[in-house]
């Protein structure tokens, strides 16, 4: 059955509680890049082991809606311990500190702010136009493209504008911004895919040739409404690169033309 998949996002992303405020999960390979499970994915997790302890403290219907975290290790597939501290209880806040760890040691350390996702139409939005769905050209990652690497394409659909990719063909001084699609494979965007989704492009440098692992040393990301079922547009830019560091800015936009999600992170380039 698809809801048994162990690619399906939902199975991939699923906590167990022990009852005290720790919970168990187990990162994928299906969920990763290469030998690294996903920061994106990363996110996903430390945002439902959140929930599900307010669920327990009596709020079931506490949604996500700022993950901020700092990477300091990249832990290893396999079973990781989420060890969680209610911060503050609040009427339309609430805070929760999540430490992801793998092995006695701390890997991601994340601070989760819950409530309600908003529902009614923003009073003004300001988002650059793209096309809902990708058009023929763009290009799948994954599989037998360049991006072999990118094991997530076994659970999410991602489609690249080759437009803003110089580098698939061998250019290199195109500006640091990508165009993507991205689905899942199996059921719908909800607002742990859309996590997921705000930092599911490669690198932007790749444009400035350099390639490789480009480790997140920091990303927040915040939700602004539960996505509506299709594709999920992201945009991606750089504002500079100083020596190693970069930062990269990614705006999620739902089939219905939505602000979904914002992710903003500070991560280290690939060598030359």
């Amino acid at each position: 059955m698809e809801a048994q998949d162990p690619a399906a996002f939902e199975v991939a992303c699923a906590v167990r509680s022990l009852g005290d405020g720790t919970l168990t999960a187990d990162l994928r390979q299906e969920w990763s890049i290469g030998h690294h499970p996903h920061g994106g994915f990363l996110l996903s997790l430390i945002a439902k082991a959140a929930v599900a302890v307010l669920a327990e403290h009596g709020d079931p219907a506490a949604e996500p809606l700022v993950v901020s975290a700092e990477f300091l290790r990249p832990p290893a597939i396999g079973p990781v311990l989420l060890r969680t501290d209610l911060r503050k209880v609040g009427r339309r806040a609430t805070v929760v500190a999540v430490r992801l760890e793998q092995r006695g040691r701390s890997c991601v350390e994340a601070t989760v702010t819950a409530g309600r996702l908003p529902i009614r139409r923003p009073e003004w939005t300001d988002l650059n136009p793209m096309p809902a769905e990708p058009p023929p050209r763009a290009i799948p990652l994954g599989g037998d493209t360049a991006e072999g690497a990118f094991n997530l394409a076994k659970g999410c659909d991602v489609r690249l504008d080759p437009a803003t990719a110089g580098y698939l063909t061998g250019r290199t001084g195109d500006p640091p911004r990508l165009r993507l699609w991205v689905r899942p494979r199996h059921g719908l965007p909800d607002p742990y895919f859309v996590l997921l989704a705000g930092d599911i492009n490669p690198p932007v440098v790749f444009n400035l040739g350099r390639f490789g692992w480009a480790p997140t040393v920091q990303l927040t990301a915040m939700l602004r409404a539960r996505p509506a079922t299709g594709w999920l547009r992201v945009q991606v830019e750089c504002r500079s690169m100083h020596e190693s560091w970069f930062d990269s800015d990614a705006t999620v936009i739902d089939s219905a033309g939505r602000l979904v999600c914002q992710a903003r992170q500070l991560a280290l380039a690939p060598a030359p």
